[in-house]
């Protein structure tokens, strides 16, 4: 028996979990789709959809042939059409997200009542069989939230989510902030990125690539002959989608 913090048993459980999580590879093929009924005869090896719209039935189809499936999930924000809604005390709901309607900003600084709720919902994940998550809306303090949220804020809170996913063995993928990379690129098995080409953040992503992490680039406006070249240089993986987020996708 190994001693620990929490005492033998549960150190030795800690580090079986940490060890049986899922690594996806720099360059793997990706397919992210958040509406509708999802495809699973894209070619990718790496199926990202939403935790909740979708049951184990799909993510076994991806099994079936031959990939893997990230549950995506809003970490950062409320959104009042969730089955899990009612977890969420008024007191942590903050203000809108523009352009997103029933959704709002959570107060990210209260990890002891965030926390219950984001580990049940990657629970969830593991009941489905999903091998990942994919968390979304980790830059809150970038925001107007209604919350005074700070730097450090964000990134301990963005550090517990990576934390609560490697404990279940899932890989745990960093959405969006390039600006705290170099901070939780350690913590965390992928990134994904919406239009770093288009507003010119994709640099601080290379260092993914260096730990054979995958990043994977979703592009909404920007043609195809303009990020797929620097994209491939770099070492990501990149497509065009349409705003709609359906089954449509231009891979480079």
């Amino acid at each position: 028996m190994v001693e620990g913090e929490d005492g033998g048993m549960i150190g030795i459980l800690s580090l079986a979990i940490a060890m049986a999580t899922w690594q996806p590879p720099a360059g793997a093929t990706f397919q992210l789709q958040l509406q509708g009924k999802v495809d699973t005869s894209v070619k990718a090896e790496v199926f990202d959809f939403d935790l909740f719209d979708n049951g184990a039935k799909v993510v076994d189809r991806v099994h079936e042939r031959g990939g893997r499936a990230v549950c995506y999930l809003s970490a950062g924000s409320y959104e009042n059409w969730r089955p899990d809604r009612d977890d969420f005390p008024r007191r942590v709901i903050g203000k809108k997200l523009e352009g997103w309607p029933g959704e709002r900003w959570l107060d990210i600084r209260r990890r002891d009542v965030l926390r219950p709720i984001m580990a049940a919902r990657l629970d969830l994940c593991v009941k489905k069989g999903f091998d990942g998550a994919d968390f979304d809306n980790l830059d809150a303090y970038q925001q107007d939230s209604g919350f005074p949220l700070e730097r450090r804020h964000q990134l301990r809170y963005n550090e517990m989510l990576a934390r609560l996913a490697h404990e279940r063995g899932l890989a745990a993928g960093l959405k969006n902030v390039p600006q705290l990379v170099p901070e939780l690129e350690g913590h965390f098995d992928f990134a994904v990125n919406e239009q770093c080409y288009r507003y010119e953040e994709c640099r601080p992503y290379r260092r993914f690539i260096r730990h054979d992490k995958p990043v994977f680039v979703i592009e909404y406006e920007s043609p195809r002959k303009e990020f797929c070249p620097q994209a491939r240089r770099a070492g990501f993986t990149a497509m065009r989608k349409r705003y709609s987020l359906r089954t449509w996708r231009r891979a480079c």
